[in-house]
């Protein structure tokens, strides 16, 4: 059985469990190494039940807890190239560490397609988890646009978590610096939730099922305007909620288990 678990997502920290019934993958290690083993348990893992760890990209959110959980195990560590050399930034981490994620990564079965995302870092990149034949997973966040590359990679996927980061309004209106908001609405800072709606109706028509909204601000977002937005958007195209898909929102803590 095929199972996908957003253990953290959030601005504050981000960790998701995929698993094939035989082997086991981290995305991202962005808390403590204590509360990603706490939440595996809460799942019926242990740490040394994962196979590899997948990285997007260098920023603390993403990475902070990758030495003491990974490294200490001897668990394998895959990112791009760009990223693989922006992690040498932690004294803690070491290039023979890391292993290059190639075009397609084998991990007991399970084929890992990378795929560049648009952020402000080395080498940011999504994942796609081909679980057999007929299933798919895919994570897409930390980008501030959704290229057609994405679009490819994402088209067919049973699930799909999205980033809707932001909406607009609230981010203009907040407390952030003007230096900060350019950055977060640039093409290569975040997703706002209405730039997140407009791909979903397509997603849904190629196949997506199931739509999870991750990544969302603590301090730009509320989860049921990411809802609403994206639902708004969907519902234009003739699409029903509960018959042609089901939308989620990944709480920044705490494991909501999809299971194929």
């Amino acid at each position: 059985m095929a199972r996908f678990c957003p253990l953290f997502s959030s601005s504050s920290g981000n960790c998701i469990y995929i698993g094939s019934g035989t082997s086991n993958i981290l995305i991202d290690c962005g808390v403590s190494a204590k509360r990603i083993s706490a939440a595996l348990a809460n799942i019926g893992l242990i740490p040394e039940g994962i196979s590899a760890v997948f990285i997007t990209h260098e920023h603390s959110d993403h990475i902070c807890g990758l030495s003491a959980f990974a490294v200490k195990r001897g668990i394998p560590i895959y990112a791009s190239e760009k990223t693989a050399d922006a992690l040498m930034a932690n004294p803690k981490l070491s290039r023979a560490d890391i292993r290059i994620a190639e075009e397609e990564t084998d991990i007991g079965g399970m084929k890992v397609i990378p795929f560049p995302t648009s952020h402000d870092c080395a080498g940011s990149s999504g994942y796609r988890i081909n679980i057999s034949e007929e299933h798919s997973f895919a994570v897409c966040t930390d980008t501030g646009i959704i290229t057609d590359e994405i679009r490819h990679k994402l088209t067919g996927c049973d699930l799909v978590m999205i980033e809707s980061n932001h909406d607009v309004t609230m981010l203009r209106k907040g407390a952030y610096t003007p230096a900060m908001k350019q950055r977060i609405l640039s093409d290569h800072g975040h997703l706002s939730n209405g730039s997140c709606a407009l791909e979903l109706p397509a997603l849904i028509n190629s196949g997506t099922t199931r739509i999870i909204l991750g990544h969302l601000s603590r301090n730009n977002n509320l989860p049921e305007i990411a809802r609403s937005t994206a639902n708004a958007e969907i519902v234009k195209h003739g699409l029903r909620e509960g018959e042609d898909y089901i939308l989620y929102v990944a709480p920044p803590e705490g494991g909501m288990m999809f299971s194929l």
